[in-house]
């Protein structure tokens, strides 16, 4: 079974979607991030993706709170990135209750401090956050492009330990349109072992089930929860069948 990874993206202590990225094409959803994340519990998520885009654009640790709010009334499984750069971003992040953190630009900009974090950490609580646009990793919140080629990159993390990628094809983030699905199948045959977790796309359930049948085992479900196109109904349903 596909595991379904929903996704609180923070702006301001609130709970917002971008499109492709942009800062200026956001949707505020919810004021309160934890009654969401309560709502996902309650409908037998066990797991959650928590972005600080304020960090992201900050390049240092920014909601924290949110993590702490979250983590503190919750039981959900929470990975958390957006702006992780220092040793210091980590251990608060760790211990305001992430269980594991996601690292994008920082796996770029400096690999020798990622590497030590995951041998410090444990590859079980480091996840890779390779976006790309068009094969070529973004960073900085998707601001900054680059000519770094996305499965070679992963490639080389994977030789360093790491086993968990969140791949978001960032054209696709935001539009409900589809997602990346011969991406994911060309990661999948190129990174045999890859725990891939797809991002970005989802506009129905029928974008689940095209995932699933390509054999990624999990997907970050985002905009189309929030715009109705998935109803918490169908998640439970679909948890509680598989289960």
């Amino acid at each position: 079974m596909i595991q379904l990874i929903p996704a609180i993206d923070i702006i301001g202590g609130r709970c917002v979607r971008l499109s492709q990225g942009d800062y200026a094409r956001q949707q505020v959803y919810n004021e309160n991030p934890l009654e969401v994340a309560k709502a996902f519990e309650d409908n037998g998520l066990t797991r959650l993706h928590l972005v600080d885009l304020d960090g992201a654009k900050a390049s240092h640790i920014v909601n924290y709170k949110t993590l702490e709010q979250i983590a503190g009334h919750t039981g959900l499984i929470i990975d958390f990135g957006g702006g992780l750069k220092s040793d210091e971003d980590l251990r608060i992040a760790f211990e305001s209750g992430a269980h594991l953190v996601t690292g994008g630009s920082i796996a770029v900009r400096d690999r020798d401090r990622f590497v030590g974090w995951i041998e410090r950490y444990g590859k079980e609580r480091i996840i890779l956050g390779a976006d790309a646009r068009d094969e070529k990793i973004s960073t900085g919140g998707w601001l900054d492009d680059s000519e770094i080629e996305l499965i070679p990159f992963v490639r080389d993390y994977m030789q360093a330990g790491i086993e968990q990628v969140i791949t978001t094809d960032i054209a696709r983030d935001g539009m409900l349109q589809g997602c990346a699905v011969e991406l994911y199948r060309k990661m999948l045959d190129e990174l045999p072992g890859i725990y891939l977790i797809a991002s970005g796309g989802v506009g129905s359930w029928a974008d689940v089930e095209a995932l699933q049948a390509a054999g990624v085992p999990a997907v970050i479900l985002g905009k189309a929860i929030y715009e109705g196109r998935i109803s918490l109904g169908e998640i439970s349903h679909f948890m509680t069948v598989n289960s």
